[in-house]
């Protein structure tokens, strides 16, 4: 499958996100119900990962490349953020690692529900 067609469904599922921000009243970001969208497509089986995956390593090679105007920016904003550089460096630890714990629990308990399910 080409490329377009691959960034054509992730994009599908993107505009499906941001119609149901506007839709449903909650303080959701669009990308997040774009992003479950797409992860319950993948699982069901509605859409193939073979359907989207060459574009999405394309988009994952990329991602690092995003990042450099954040950087820059921030880098740029150095004299006003050094008031609250270590309250936010505390914070984006301590966030990463509860992130990490979080993603790990959820991964174990699907690990083996799945293995439970293979019995």
């Amino acid at each position: 499958m080409g490329y377009v067609r691959q960034f054509f469904v992730i994009l599908l599922f993107s505009l499906v996100g941001e119609l149901l921000n506007r839709l449903v009243p909650a303080p959701i970001p669009a990308s997040v119900y774009g992003l479950v969208l797409f992860f319950l497509a993948l699982e069901t089986g509605v859409v193939k990962l073979s359907a989207v995956e060459d574009a999405g390593r394309f988009l994952l090679a990329l991602m690092p490349l995003t990042l450099v105007p954040l950087t820059v920016g921030l880098i740029d904003a150095l004299d006003v953020l050094k008031s609250v550089l270590v309250p936010a460096l505390l914070l984006g630890i301590v966030g990463t690692i509860l992130t990490a714990l979080a993603a790990g629990a959820v991964a174990e308990r699907l690990a083996r529900r799945r293995e439970r399910s293979e019995k």
